[in-house]
């Protein structure tokens, strides 16, 4: 994550990006309404952080997380127009002494604001595991590829200056001299970036590789007995297909008789049992994922710390400032309580849209894959934050 940048959730299989992350069809931002940051979608006062049924256990996590997210939100422009950095002082400068009290200390510090309707829709994330091995040997040749040195960022010599605008899109210069598209994914899988030494593992599955790379960051359990972890390293720049909403839109999913589940269980199986269609599927997006070696105690969300299970959300960062609390109440329990906002992804976009993380291991994938959470969300913001913004 970073998680998939990404990343993840089952989100991914239809619309995106994970963070780590990624329903098969998640809906536009809840509200409906185009707005481009929570100040715009509107901001209303919510209740008391007293009021909110919030376990010890769970303030706890949320607090070593909102601790380590404090240097980024005490540095960051908030794009979604609700902070400013010097606004998480107090609470930053007393988080790391209200361990055991995390309770009173977000119901001491904070405040809740609803924004535009305050209707949620969650979908989880998770860090997969899957087989590997450091050198590619029969029946463990998938490559896990670095960023290679020719992805490149550069404008199309053809492109007029009126239309270059933001960011430069990623590709390649060719043997004339010409800016290019980056290989696509068929190409790679077809040997386009071997024998450049840009694989540094290998892994045994290539659905399984498949997946990892929509998470944008996971564990290899080697066959030498240990566990490398990756993360996301950057991307090709082609255009992100969800095999998922491919599936749907040809009647592959579904309750019906020869239809498979609507997870990323019922896609891997439809992939397995048809392996020619599912791998011209896979090889409809077009997009591939860089991976570097990582180390530490866990995946890297967008804030380049870590991701921690039933602690980290990732949102979409115009919505909620980074380093935020959110709390969750939706008709899944398994995802109701605090969170923090520590990462982001393709699919996460607009008001009240969120990606809850799961960690790692077979619960993990089991929830994630099979999360998808309507309900309510309230952004826990410093107190005064909505009176001021309302007075403005």
């Amino acid at each position: 994550m970073r998680l998939l940048t990404g990343l993840a959730s089952l989100a991914l299989l239809s619309g995106c990006g994970g963070t780590i992350s990624p329903s098969l069809d998640p809906d536009p931002p809840v509200s409906g309404a185009p707005f481009t940051s929570a100040v715009m979608a509107g901001v209303k006062q919510g209740p008391p952080v007293a009021r909110l049924a919030i376990g010890s256990a769970d303030a706890e996590a949320a607090l070593r997380s909102f601790t380590e997210s404090c240097p980024s939100a005490l540095r960051r422009e908030d794009r979604s127009g609700l902070t400013r950095p010097f606004d998480w002082q107090d609470a930053c400068a007393a988080a790391p002494g209200n361990r055991g009290t995390a309770t009173l200390f977000f119901a001491t510090y904070f405040e809740t604001a609803i924004i535009g309707s305050g209707e949620a829709f969650a979908t989880g994330y998770f860090e997969p595991e899957i087989a590997g091995c450091r050198t590619r040997k029969p029946g463990c040749d998938v490559p896990v590829y670095a960023l290679p040195d020719d992805l490149v960022r550069q404008w199309p010599a053809d492109m007029p200056a009126a239309e270059r605008t933001g960011r430069p899109p990623l590709g390649r210069i060719d043997d004339s001299g010409a800016f290019i598209p980056y290989f696509e994914r068929a190409e790679i899988d077809a040997g386009a970036l071997e024998g450049r030494g840009l694989a540094f593992a290998w892994a045994k599955d290539p659905v399984e590789m498949f997946f990892l790379q929509i998470q944008g960051s996971g564990r290899l359990a080697l066959d030498d007995g240990t566990v490398m972890r990756i993360g996301y390293a950057g991307q090709n720049g082609r255009g992100y297909t969800g095999i998922g909403g491919v599936m749907r839109e040809r009647g592959l999913l579904g309750d019906g008789p020869g239809q498979y589940a609507g997870s990323m269980q019922g896609i891997m199986q439809y992939i397995r049992e048809h392996p020619g269609d599912g791998k011209a599927l896979m090889q409809l997006n077009k997009s591939w994922i860089f991976f570097t070696e990582l180390t530490g105690d866990g995946p890297l969300g967008s804030l380049g710390i870590p991701v921690r299970r039933e602690s980290s959300v990732a949102v979409d960062p115009l919505f909620v400032p980074y380093g935020a609390p959110v709390f969750l109440d939706l008709d899944r329990d398994v995802a109701d309580g605090l969170w923090i906002a520590q990462d982001t992804g393709g699919a996460i976009k607009g008001a009240n849209r969120f990606d809850t993380f799961w960690g790692a291991g077979e619960d993990a994938r089991s929830i994630a894959g099979g999360m998808t959470g309507r309900g309510s969300a309230l952004i826990l913001v410093p107190r005064g934050t909505v009176k001021r913004l309302n007075s403005q």
